[in-house]
């Protein structure tokens, strides 16, 4: 019902979602335009020769991002009316406690009206039994006190309701922001596929013939194997850089205890000085005092001079207070701190993160396969007069969701020329799967993902001729049979 409206005009209003949404865009093209860098610095050690299935690339990934954004927007969508449901709930609750506070309210100054309202200064006044006026005084403090209460928990409840209505509307105009996003992307869609066709029907003659080029596979392959050694470097360097920037942490929290410790020694140390000092005062006023007794055993008054030794500690002590941990040796610890910039977002995001639940390598044979379909290839099979299969292709209808075999992180996600729309996850320990040809790639670089979770759609992507899923199990960058490993 609400997508009619959003159907007039594009929806400009911005909302909480829009910002948090800009934001998550600029945190990832950092990483983006570091992969990109990567996939053309790969490029460069190939000839130039055209290849057909490229100029299907910008329509794939188009056709690619708008399935995804499409997915991502229902689910917002859902989560959306789920949260206003939940605020019309809230809002009814509390416009009923606002309601029946209100009752009260009027209730307590009609009662107080009909009694007068006599004040307390006429009340002690009256000449009345003073335990009655005692009582009635006492009365009056609590019938104040509640009143108080009551205005006080209107007031804020008052305010929760404004609260509850500007986040219900901020739920509404998102909504109304999906809707818009959702018939933009959909259009998308259609204009891309339109175009994928045409294109597909253009160059049908040339992606045959380039497919029966074994020159073609074994370029494929050795781009893939590429890819995923350069891949493989770079999380190795950022783990490093990682473990570097933990050690120096490690370092500056070890040189700031050190401080602390030298400053509350210090302090100690100057504590007990003044101790010294205080007992050293008493000990030479008790001298002088014995210095004044005469012979007769009388004892004179004590002089003007000894007087003020007397009184000489307590100055001491309030010249020199014992110290609280000197604020000098503070900046300490930030003379040490070298002037070294903070890792940024797009450095660590490739950062292999530990899989929740068992290791991978404690997975083998019980890991259930990653899309439902027939095995048309198996792994070490030739590939007509190229070279052997180095994974399995699994034969399935466009479209089927592709399901990450195990939990792990997305370190890849993008087209490659010979795969397609292709998605690759870390597993940790080395242990990576990758996923090929898909229509559609639902996960971004960095996210995390369990197993089971859906990651693609299955398609033809690359220039495939026909709809499926190549999927690759890989330890080290070395391609292994995922047939032990998968229960297919």
């Amino acid at each position: 019902m609400m997508l009619n409206g959003a159907q007039a005009a594009p929806f400009s209003k911005t909302t909480e979602r829009s910002k948090q949404k800009a934001a998550a865009e600029a945190e990832r093209a950092g990483l983006q335009q570091k992969l990109s860098a990567l996939k053309k610095d790969i490029g460069k050690t190939e000839s130039a020769k055209d290849d057909a299935a490229d100029t299907l690339a910008e329509s794939e990934q188009a056709i690619s991002d708008a399935n995804r954004s499409l997915r991502d927007l229902a689910q917002e969508q859902g989560d959306t009316n789920t949260k206003l449901q939940q605020l019309a709930v809230e809002h009814d609750k509390l416009a009923a406690t606002v309601a029946q506070q209100k009752q009260q309210l009027a209730k307590l100054l009609r009662d107080q009206y009909v009694a007068g309202n006599e004040d307390r200064i006429k009340l002690l006044l009256s000449g009345d039994n003073p335990n009655r006026i005692n009582r009635d005084l006492q009365m009056m403090s609590y019938v104040s006190q509640a009143q108080a209460r009551l205005l006080d928990s209107l007031r804020a409840n008052l305010k929760a309701v404004e609260v509850n209505q500007a986040e219900a509307q901020n739920a509404k105009d998102e909504l109304q922001e999906i809707a818009a996003e959702e018939m933009e992307q959909k259009a998308k869609l259609e204009q891309e596929k339109t175009r994928r066709a045409n294109l597909l029907a253009s160059l049908s003659k040339k992606l045959v013939a380039q497919r029966k080029e074994a020159g073609n596979v074994e370029r494929d392959e050795q781009r893939l194997t590429g890819l995923v050694d350069k891949l493989g470097k770079l999380i190795q360097e950022q783990a490093i850089a990682a473990a570097a920037e933990k050690k120096r942490q490690e370092q500056l929290a070890a040189a700031r205890a050190r401080a602390d410790a030298e400053a509350k020694a210090k302090a100690e140390a100057e504590a007990r000085a003044l101790a010294k000092a205080k007992v050293a005062a008493e000990a030479e006023r008790q001298r002088l005092a014995k210095a004044n007794t005469g012979k007769s055993g009388t004892i004179k008054p004590a002089p003007s001079k000894p007087a003020t030794i007397e009184t000489e500690p307590p100055k001491v002590a309030q010249q020199q207070p014992p110290p609280k941990p000197p604020e000098p040796l503070k900046p300490a610890p930030r003379e040490e701190e070298p002037a070294k910039p903070a890792a940024k977002a797009a450095d660590i995001a490739l950062a292999p993160a530990v899989p929740s639940g068992a290791p991978f390598v404690s997975l083998k044979g019980q890991l259930r396969p990653p899309v439902s379909g027939k095995i048309a290839a198996k792994f070490g099979t030739k590939r007509g007069d190229g070279p052997s299969w180095k994974g399995v292709f699994i034969r399935t209808g466009e479209g089927a969701e592709i399901r990450s075999v195990a939990s792990g992180k997305v370190i890849f996600s993008d087209w490659l020329r010979g795969f397609g729309n292709m998605i690759i996850v870390d597993h940790g320990g080395q242990y990576w799967s990758i996923y090929g040809n898909c229509e559609s790639l639902l996960k971004r670089v960095g996210d995390v993902v369990k197993p089971g979770d859906s990651i693609a759609s299955a398609g033809n992507s690359g220039g495939n001729e026909e709809s499926g899923l190549y999927f690759e199990l890989r330890h080290q960058g070395t391609a292994f049979d995922p047939a032990g490993w998968v229960k297919f």
